[in-house]
């Protein structure tokens, strides 16, 4: 053998020498790392792999995180309980009569949920997301809306009121996220987008309710209750249906929208009931008029015996074929300009059932005034 050859065989040796003691210590202080890792948590064993390293998690998942995290001490947990007396002793003893979930409306201790999870109750208990337990008392219900409202005797500091967002303004395709209690597992979040607005549900009191929110969020038996939230972590509905025939999600849930919700819950806290004065007629969905490049309230049916019948408001017509005539468009109430549904809403929070209004109205493209005598909601 060459001299050369000899002398580039030992060279080659020698950095083998030294890259391969490099590669095993790095390799040993990692597996080092990894092992006292493991046996910090208590699990460690010859089996286990090594702990792959965190990976950034994207804003996506930071909102959602975040979000849940400040919503969830404003969710409730609630239980319904009847009372049934043994036939033979006549002794007194509760049961569970169902459960679903609510939410904290403010400091005084008022607890939204559905009309639906407390209608077949006597006794209520409110679980808050401190886990701390409280009797319930129900205090008023809408069953036209599917709402009701319970009180609890906790100290303020432990209610955190959810904050309340607006529902006219949505947009299909909005991310939204649902906060309940599915099958009794409380603290459940679900994530989604509004797949449709403006849909049709009828209440407990065969009552159809108008402008629902349709969502793909799962809505599972026990959601019923809890809130719809949006991506700013605002309520914007009271989840409250689900479409399925097996009675588990399958990706149609409905919300009552939180504009609905804003109106009714003042009344059921201060009366127990809804006291309001009311024109006697159903608008159509805001969006669907921004479609058509109007600014107003739309009226889209006319309620028997009612003011607005009176009055000779003209609703919304649909023929056979599909063909779509607009109903009285309402622009004005007195001196008020309205430039959406909920702008009426407002309007009318000021007068009294039995107080006339003077609406300006667009029909069939003409500007007129048309006095209205106002009726009311009880």
């Amino acid at each position: 053998m060459k001299l050369k050859q000899i002398f580039g065989l030992i060279i080659v040796f020698f950095m083998g020498l030294v890259f391969g003691s490099n590669y095993f210590g790095v390799s040993t202080s990692q597996h080092q790392d990894s092992t006292e890792v493991l046996e910090n948590t208590g699990i460690s064993n010859s089996n286990n792999r090594n702990i792959a390293p965190v990976k950034v998690v994207s804003s996506i998942e930071e909102l959602t995180i975040n979000l849940f995290e400040n919503a969830a001490p404003s969710v409730a947990y609630i239980t319904t309980k009847g009372v049934k007396r043994d036939y033979w002793s006549r002794t007194a003893y509760e049961v569970e009569s169902g459960s679903g979930s609510g939410f904290v409306w403010d400091k005084q201790g008022h607890i939204v949920t559905n009309y639906h999870v407390v209608k077949e109750g006597e006794i209520y208990e409110v679980t808050l997301g401190d886990q701390s337990v409280w009797d319930a008392k129900l205090i008023g219900y809408e069953p036209r809306k599917d709402l009701a409202v319970l009180k609890i005797e906790a100290p303020s500091d432990q209610l955190k009121p959810i904050p309340v967002g607006s529902s006219f303004d949505l947009k299909v395709g909005q991310s939204v996220y649902a906060i309940g209690n599915p099958f009794g597992l409380d603290q459940t979040l679900t994530t989604g987008v509004i797949s449709a607005l403006g849909r049709e549900i009828e209440s407990l009191a065969r009552i159809p309710i108008r402008d629902v929110i349709q969502t793909d969020a799962a809505i599972n038996p026990g959601n019923s209750g809890g809130p719809l939230l949006d991506s700013s972590g605002r309520l914007v509905g009271v989840n409250t249906a689900i479409y399925s025939p097996s009675g588990a999600s399958a990706g149609i849930g409905f919300s009552i929208p939180v504009d609905i919700v804003n109106w009714v819950i003042p009344d059921l806290v201060e009366y127990g009931e809804v006291r309001r004065p009311v024109l006697g007629v159903e608008l159509v969905h805001g969006q669907y008029v921004q479609r058509w490049e109007m600014q107003g309230a739309m009226v889209l049916s006319v309620s028997p015996e009612s003011g607005a019948e009176d009055a000779g408001l003209i609703p919304l017509q649909q023929s056979t074929t599909g063909k779509i005539t607009y109903g009285d468009l309402i622009i004005g109430v007195q001196d008020r300009a309205i430039k959406d549904n909920n702008d009426l809403i407002l309007a009318l929070e000021n007068y009294e059932p039995g107080d006339t209004v003077s609406l300006k109205l667009i029909r069939a493209d003409e500007e007129m005034m048309q006095d209205v005598i106002l009726g009311s909601s009880f």
